[in-house]
């Protein structure tokens, strides 16, 4: 029996300022373009709100390689942008000049002196928020569409594949992949161990996750084409599903628990709230020794909100906690100002009405084997 002493979470809900660092390589040729398609771009980004500065950095060793730092009053208005169809146009003409990148993200946790447009800091501002305990695991979901009607047929490709190898390289692996479909809508969520663009990498490599892809292409709504780079990259750009908050509750024993994956409808112009009051409802369950979930995973982008949850119990003895609602006097009317008309519940038989639908059906979870 395995059970975790501490609590784990990751959150961009701390209100941290967020350092994002692009490295970027490019073709041979490109630069004069690139320079053109970055100030253009730079322009509209100095506009997003809560934007703060970035820099433009090229390597005093390979002129080749260029690095862009930003930063942003805190994670939510990036993650907003990003996975905003404007950001999908507006990165377009970058594509083509860069053979190769790669997106860090960091919580700014301390810093010495240094003006930032009208913000002065002293010389030594402390710790931003408290570092967070993780587990050496990242977390990411990509979720897309299929034509309604080809549901099952999908549903048969996504769960009928042979698993990739494990053991990427000496410090990457892939410890679990779930697939989960709400209606026509498909969610897989994958958990690394070491980076995750490499481990992505190397699962789009393998011969027998090609397949599967190349066999699903005539099912989806958006069309991609894998062989031309830039149709691909749009494609999954669109169906990057990022995680914005985990926690994994002390007290647990981890041995025995069952995954559901939970999808929810947020009002326009919602979702990123609806993900943080869901992460709080967490936190606030994680204190509660009598709740069953063990683990809480939320992936949100635009409206859609997804919840991974890993329970040690039925998951309908307490739907409130399987729901993420389950706290808090003024529950119902936060839900109200969250929640797509139709789905806030006022009753106890309504949240566990919403719960069910509120669930995905399962394709397949898979665990790599421990090495």
């Amino acid at each position: 029996m395995t059970v975790l002493s501490e609590r784990v979470t990751q959150s961009v809900f701390d209100g941290s300022r967020l350092r994002v660092v692009l490295l970027l390589d490019l073709h041979e040729g490109a630069q004069t373009r690139f320079l053109q398609a970055y100030e253009e771009m730079h322009r509209q980004v100095a506009a997003v709100p809560g934007h703060v500065v970035d820099q433009l950095c090229q390597s005093i060793e390979n002129p080749s390689q260029w690095l862009i730092t930003s930063e942003w009053e805190s994670a939510p208005p990036f993650l907003a942008w990003i996975n905003s169809e404007e950001h999908v146009r507006m990165v377009q003409p970058l594509h083509d000049c860069v053979l190769n990148t790669r997106s860090l993200r960091y919580a700014v946790l301390r810093e010495t002196g240094t003006t930032v447009k009208n913000r002065t800091t002293s010389q030594d501002v402390g710790q931003q928020a408290p570092p967070r305990l993780g587990d050496g695991v990242v977390r990411h979901a990509l979720t897309f569409t299929v034509k309604p009607g080809t549901e099952e047929i999908v549903a048969k490709i996504l769960s009928d594949y042979a698993s990739p190898t494990a053991r990427v390289d000496a410090v990457t692996r892939l410890r679990r992949t779930s697939l989960f479909m709400h209606g026509n809508r498909v969610v897989r969520s994958v958990e690394v161990e070491g980076d995750l663009l490499t481990a992505l990498r190397h699962v789009a490599q393998q011969p027998e996750v090609r397949a599967v892809e190349e066999a699903v292409n005539p099912y989806l709504e958006l069309d991609r084409d894998l062989d031309d780079p830039l149709s691909a990259r749009t494609f999954f750009t669109r169906a990057a599903l990022p995680m914005v908050h985990h926690l994994t509750s002390p007290g647990h024993d981890l041995s025995d628990v069952r995954r559901h994956g939970l999808y929810y409808r947020a009002k326009e112009g919602r979702g990123m709230a609806l993900a943080q009051f869901l992460a709080g409802q967490d936190e606030a369950a994680a204190d509660d020794p009598s709740h069953h979930v063990v683990r809480s995973t939320i992936f949100q982008r635009d409206d859609l909100v997804v919840r991974v949850v890993d329970v040690n119990d039925d998951l309908h003895k307490r739907p409130d906690v399987a729901l993420g609602l389950g706290y808090g006097p003024r529950r119902a009317a936060v839900l109200g100002r969250l929640l797509h008309e139709g789905d806030v519940p006022t009753s106890d038989e309504d949240v566990a009405l919403l719960l069910d639908r509120c669930l995905m059906s399962p394709i397949t979870d898979r665990s790599a084997p421990e090495s």
